[in-house]
């Protein structure tokens, strides 16, 4: 992150405006919007700037910029059109510790100015970092278009109703979880984009006595790794969570999107080494879900598949605690498509199978003889340590030497790295791959270099509006 953003206050505060055009006459009426008292100086002066003088909104000062104009001021613009004149502003500025912005100049600026949507008292602030202001601006336009003009006066109705929520309600959370109950079901919004204010109180008022402090549990698929493939419904949960559980197979771009004050507690587990035995993580569920909290199990992949989702389940119907399941795309589904390896097709597999390499252990053996049927894509999750059984089993079942393989590993995600062989040369391929790695057999890899796709340098951007991943 190049920048922090941040919001400043400026109401009554003096800033210095130095420039008489178009360009310091819109940052002038933006200084105005937020209440700061501007001084503007320059040789020239806009005629709007001139009207503003006369009207007593602004001080103007006509002449060459000097240091001694810098005098008990809060922040500073440069909108000259003179490099020179810019850069010793900016260093008389600097010198004095004060905020300055050179327009379209971001290397002399101690902050810069981003494109805004005001919904007073909502602000959303949009910033390339000064690398692509045109772009900022597109974004800008499409928020405009998806934020209701009500919402500001829905923010405000809010803070004026805050100290009635606090004092009727003394547990954070809960009252956090009374805002969320609130906004997420869309009524309030609705009386007040109809004029309706006095209904929207009385509705405020009324959520006050219903029941919010009960907790409960979602089990949440993470997906196979790129956190643009999780689910609309699996960000939301994450973004109410009190407590978020989650495995090592979730990747550190996915946990950053959980809200920011959850705890975040590692129960992640691979083979021959469990951070938390599953037992603990089936009892934390529950008991972080009776102490009232909102609560995220979130899984890699597909919860109910190889996820051992099933089990933790169970465990909250015995302790009578109210959860609800959010699918997620399994590795074999996401990692497959990201590999250019369709799992079925005409020519070569009418079915696929999902097994798993890591098995409970004494648990029932697979039935190698219908994994070795051909005309079938075979998909192993955590199979990497059993490879040599898994060759010798098919091989000696009748699959052929020369059957297609590929091994996944890192699925999805910017480090990918895709190893194709043969059945024969399955206990090689796998030397030196490290982290989850999913591996399919059958010869619908043999289509893989031919549709592969996916550039992992390509960076994922988390969207769900066509106009945006376009952009990304």
């Amino acid at each position: 992150m190049d920048y922090l953003p941040i919001f400043t206050k400026l109401e009554n505060r003096p800033c210095l405006v130095i420039g008489g055009g178009d360009i310091a006459l819109r940052k002038v009426h933006l200084l105005l919007k937020a209440g700061a008292d501007v001084t503007v100086c320059a040789l020239q002066f806009h005629p709007k700037l001139q009207q503003k003088s006369e009207a007593g909104q602004i001080k103007i000062i006509t002449g060459s910029f000097t240091e001694s104009l810098l005098d008990n001021k809060w922040l500073v613009i440069a909108a000259t059109n003179k490099k020179v004149v810019n850069r010793e502003i900016a260093s008389a500025a600097d010198k004095r510790q004060l905020l300055v912005n050179v327009v379209d100049d971001p290397l002399l600026s101690s902050f810069i100015m981003p494109s805004i949507v005001d919904r007073s008292p909502i602000i959303v602030a949009i910033s390339s970092g000064g690398k692509a202001p045109v772009l900022a601006r597109l974004i800008r336009e499409r928020l405009e278009a998806l934020l209701p003009m009500h919402i500001g006066r829905l923010a405000t109705i809010s803070g004026e109703f805050r100290h009635r929520v606090k004092n009727v309600i003394k547990n954070v959370s809960l009252r956090r979880r009374y805002w969320e109950k609130l906004f997420g079901n869309g009524q309030l919004g609705t009386l007040l984009q109809k004029g309706q204010t006095e209904k929207a109180l009385t509705l405020m008022e009324q959520s006050l006595s219903e029941e919010i402090a009960q907790g409960d549990v979602a089990l949440v698929g993470a997906g196979p790794g790129d956190p643009s493939l999780l689910t609309l419904k699996a960000l939301q949960l994450m973004q109410q969570a009190d407590v978020v559980l989650y495995d090592r197979l979730v990747s550190s771009e996915i946990l950053d999107l959980v809200r920011r004050d959850a705890d975040l507690i590692s129960v992640g587990k691979e083979a021959g080494n469990h951070e938390v035995g599953q037992s603990r993580t089936n009892k934390m569920l529950v008991e972080y879900a009776l102490q009232g909290k909102k609560v995220v199990r979130l899984k890699g992949g597909d919860s109910f598949i190889f996820g051992r989702g099933g089990e933790e389940l169970e465990e909250l119907v015995e302790a009578g605690v109210a959860f609800q399941v959010v699918p997620g795309i399994t590795a074999a589904s996401g990692c497959s498509a990201y590999a250019g390896i369709p799992l079925t097709h005409r020519d070569y597999a009418q079915s696929v199978t999902f097994v798993t390499g890591h098995r409970k252990e004494n648990g029932q053996q697979l039935d190698w003889q219908a994994l070795a049927s051909k005309n079938q894509t075979l998909v192993v999750y955590m199979g990497l340590i059993q490879s040599q059984e898994i060759q010798t089993q098919l091989l000696h079942f009748g699959r052929g030497a020369d059957t297609p393989v590929a091994l996944i590993n890192k699925g999805t995600s910017a480090d990918q790295h895709v190893v194709i062989g043969t059945l024969s040369e399955l206990t090689q391929l796998g030397g030196g791959l490290k982290g989850p790695t999913l591996m399919i057999i059958g010869e619908v890899v043999s289509l893989a270099n031919k549709l592969a796709w996916y550039n992992p340098e390509n960076s994922h951007k988390l969207s769900r509006d066509p106009f945006l991943v376009n952009l990304a």
